[in-house]
């Protein structure tokens, strides 16, 4: 999980520097997922920042902050699964993916430490990008507790997170082909002007 969320951020970064070359502007970069890769987007959101000025590779001192984000059924709190069927009620990793945190996320004074870094929740910013969340009211691997507590800690600094329930969705649903035009409208409105960025 530590690489990935590094690799992450890397790529924005990547991309950046290399924005002339692709044809973009890099003031304008927007990232999508669903599941794990809506959650990967939210760690982009809350933490995506400068690099350092001294990195000996100009594309580690670019920015990996993004301007928009739309996902489906982030986790968002890692620490407090709520009634996830991941939740084995110990205050640990979810059940299915201990492996993934590193070999000593069973160790829970570790974990709590481990979670924390990896868990959105707890770096919502005034600084965040609009974020559009869709999720279904009768998912059972990331319940929509987690969606709707990550836009309540948002709204109270001021920030755009809309979140749009899906009736009887679970972890996933036939007509998310559908939701995804949607996406498109929340890029087409946050990328192509920057006004509006706030809340």
């Amino acid at each position: 999980m530590v690489e990935i969320t590094e690799d992450m951020h890397r790529a924005i970064r990547y991309t950046r520097h290399h924005a002339r070359e692709y044809g973009i502007d890099p003031e304008r970069i927007g990232v999508t997922g669903g599941s794990a890769g809506g959650h990967l987007s939210l760690m982009l959101a809350t933490r995506g920042g400068a690099g350092p000025n001294d990195a000996s590779d100009p594309v580690d001192r670019e920015s990996s902050a993004v301007q928009a984000v739309a996902v489906f059924y982030p986790i968002t709190d890692l620490l407090n699964l709520g009634k996830s069927t991941e939740n084995l009620g110990d205050g640990g990793p979810p059940k299915s993916f201990v492996k993934e945190f590193g070999p000593q996320s069973t160790n829970l004074a570790i974990w709590k430490v481990v979670g924390r870094e990896r868990s959105p929740m707890y770096f919502v910013n005034s600084n965040m990008p609009p974020i559009l969340i869709y999720h279904g009211d009768a998912d059972t691997l990331v319940p929509l507790d987690q969606s709707e507590r990550f836009q309540t800690k948002s709204h109270e600094l001021h920030r755009t997170v809309e979140l749009v329930v899906h009736p009887g969705g679970k972890h996933g649903w036939l007509s998310m082909v559908w939701d995804i035009r949607r996406f498109a409208d929340w890029f087409d409105k946050y990328l192509q002007s920057r006004s509006g960025l706030g809340a």
